[in-house]
């Protein structure tokens, strides 16, 4: 039975801009939406009328004919508004008045940058003009690597309202998984960073971009946030300044806030998959799709409005960043953060929440559980009196985690969002409306018909490979270099055809609620049954002795259907003692099946992680295997992966 973990009290739910765009559409359709089961069966029926509604509530400015809705048919082919043209940037820089406060940019040194709207709009102006006195033209690309601070947004913005598509990667990655990604799309603008700080330590990167440029031969120059520019790349180099001397005389236009509009699906993004099976996908997303999906997620299921102010903890790499940057679209002021979390104290992250006033803070399951390891108890910490919401993605949060937010944090509703880089949103989601209960997420997105497939059969409720049903939005435009669209088609239409199969393992209940279990490709099947891996770290969760675990699966040629269960364990301490081990094994009989019980539980120093902070249970697999790991550059950390085949050949 579900625990109830937290419930809206009448006033939220009746000032909440859900119950506003709820009323909103009651009145355009003439239809009545009683429950939230009504309104989201509703926003995926085949004729698109959510979209318009949403469109037309959120007042986004756009040119053109908003009908029809939706062109094609079918989740792979539809396209939506067609007839309509939009400026990504335009929308971003009318959302708040012109001295609130839009962006707050801090680092580890605890320095701050405010930039009022007005400022905002000023430096993305300046710079785009900048940029297209340089040559810059609609879809070009141009690619990033930078930290995340308040100029690489303004570059961002500058670079897409002239209709050049933005891919960007942190500094932390090194020139191989920088190259992996940059390479496939030919770019011809490169925007850089010269130094890094973090734990402490900056660090120049002037030898990193020699090496990315050396290997560019497409790039026309190099463009460097900073007061000098960088020495030693082949290619040109200029700074901001540089850029913005250069087109001093023709900024009047953009000054004046008169950006060009482009077709709904004009690429904006270039986003990438981790890499961990082979070279990372560049997958395309339009302007039009993006924009709409952001504000559904900010303005409805977030509740987000100009009131807030919003931090959410990501690299310029990930794609929470470019969900983060989009909440300017509603007014909301946005925290970005350079940095350590835990420099120079464990609790450095705790006090920036603090001192900015954050009233949403999105996370991850790695920090709460950072935060509990280290001893540090937020709200003993710092005044986090503000604090409203906190949102977490990136893995499986589990209700160990929700029960620390309400005993160090406060009591606060907690949402579990979960969705990806392929859809550049979520597909599970809050609401400010319904009650959260321990451990899942309160609902299904608006606009996603997202249901479950159980031993081959389509199933509304149930616990089973994630698919999606009907076109959506934010669906990608295409891959990059994939002309024909067969690698597109592969990813996600192969395996399931007519529907959107997205590689996660869920569980949707009868009440709408759900539960991510993790990448349905790290499903294991030992002796016939399929086992998923967060039933064992479910099982597990208040195992002291351990700090973190992967569950894989090894080749044996004696075990029933050729594997067994092979756990591997980060302890808590220094070790892992025999008896601990026991522990595990007869925790996981008494609280999955015999079936859950590792042949094999191997203790190791550290897991594979990507550069975006997710586990990489491939490079495992196929380190235990003896397979060659097919990236190894998507990884953070991929020295692991020999100390883990030594220690599970000495076990």
């Amino acid at each position: 039975m579900a625990t109830l973990f937290h419930e809206p009290d009448a006033e939220t739910i009746s000032t909440s801009s859900m119950t506003a765009f709820t009323k909103h559409c009651e009145n355009a359709t003439v239809r009545r939406f009683p429950t939230w089961a009504a309104l989201h069966s509703w926003s995926v029926e085949p004729t698109g009328r959510f979209w318009s509604e949403l469109l037309a509530w959120s007042g986004a400015l756009y040119e053109g004919n908003a009908e029809p809705v939706v062109q094609g048919a079918g989740v792979e082919a539809a396209q939506y508004f067609p007839g309509v043209r939009l400026s990504y940037t335009e929308n971003l820089l009318a959302g708040g008045e012109p001295n609130a406060v839009a962006i707050t940019a801090c680092d580890e040194t605890g320095r701050a940058e405010q930039l009022t709207w007005a400022q905002l709009s000023h430096r993305v102006s300046e710079l785009a003009a900048g940029l297209r006195a340089l040559g810059v033209e609609p879809g070009h690309r141009v690619v990033a690597v930078v930290r995340n601070a308040a100029d690489s947004i303004v570059a961002c913005l500058a670079a897409t309202g002239l209709g050049a598509t933005w891919s960007a990667t942190a500094p932390d990655m090194g020139a191989g998984a920088i190259l992996s990604r940059f390479e496939q799309l030919e770019p011809q603008w490169l925007v850089v960073h010269d130094q890094q700080r973090y734990g402490g330590q900056l660090v120049g990167l002037a030898p990193l971009i020699t090496e990315v440029t050396a290997a560019l031969p497409s790039l026309r120059a190099v463009i460097t946030l900073g007061p000098t520019a960088i020495e030693g790349p082949s290619t040109r180099c200029y700074t901001a300044q540089d850029l913005v001397a250069m087109g001093i005389q023709g900024a009047d236009d953009l000054l004046a806030g008169m950006w060009p509009r482009f077709a709904f699906d004009h690429p904006l993004f270039i986003l990438f998959s981790s890499g961990t099976t082979g070279a990372p996908k560049c997958i395309v997303h339009g302007a039009g799709g993006t924009l709409l999906q952001h504000i559904k997620e900010h303005r409805l299921h977030t509740g987000l409005t100009p009131r807030d102010t919003l931090y959410f903890h990501t690299t310029t790499g990930w794609m929470m960043w470019n969900w983060l940057v989009s909440a300017l679209a509603g007014g909301t002021h946005i925290v970005v953060y350079d940095g350590s979390v835990s420099s120079p104290t464990p609790d450095a992250l705790v006090h920036l929440l603090a001192r900015e006033g954050v009233t949403v803070f999105g996370t991850s399951p790695v920090y709460l559980q950072f935060l509990e390891l280290s001893g540090v108890r937020p709200q003993e910490a710092a005044d986090l009196s503000r604090l409203r919401l906190l949102l977490s993605t990136g893995a499986v949060l589990y209700p160990r985690h929700f029960d620390f937010v309400r005993e160090h944090i406060g009591p606060l509703p907690v949402h579990s969002i979960s969705g990806g880089t392929d859809i550049i949103g979520c597909f599970v989601l809050g609401n400010p409306n319904l009650p959260v209960y321990l451990g899942e997420s309160p609902c299904v997105g608006l606009g996603f018909d997202v249901r479950v497939i159980v031993d081959g059969e389509l199933r509304p409720a149930g616990v089973g490979e994630l698919v999606c049903c009907a076109p959506f939005i934010s669906r990608p435009v295409s891959f990059y270099g994939d002309p024909g669209r067969q690698r597109f088609h592969d990813a996600y239409f192969a395996e399931n055809p007519g529907v959107w199969t997205h590689g996660d393992f869920i569980e949707l209940t009868d009440r709408g609620t759900a539960r991510i279990l993790g990448r349905s490709d790290g499903i294991l099947n030992i002796k016939g049954v399929r086992i998923g891996p967060a039933e064992i770290y479910t099982a597990l969760h208040d195992v002291d002795e351990i700090r973190d675990a992967m569950a894989l699966s090894a080749e044996d040629p004696k075990a029933l259907g050729g594997r067994r269960l092979v756990l591997l364990v980060v302890p808590s301490g220094g070790d892992l003692e025999r008896k601990a081990i026991w522990k595990i094994k007869r925790t996981l009989k008494e609280r999955c099946s015999v079936n859950h019980v590792p042949e094999r539980v191997i203790c190791v120093a550290d897991l594979p992680t990507t550069h975006s902070g997710k586990r990489s249970e491939r490079a495992a697999q196929d380190t235990l295997d003896g397979r060659p790991v097919r990236n190894r550059d998507a990884l953070r950390n991929p020295a692991c992966l020999e100390a883990i085949l030594t220690a599970y050949r000495s076990a």
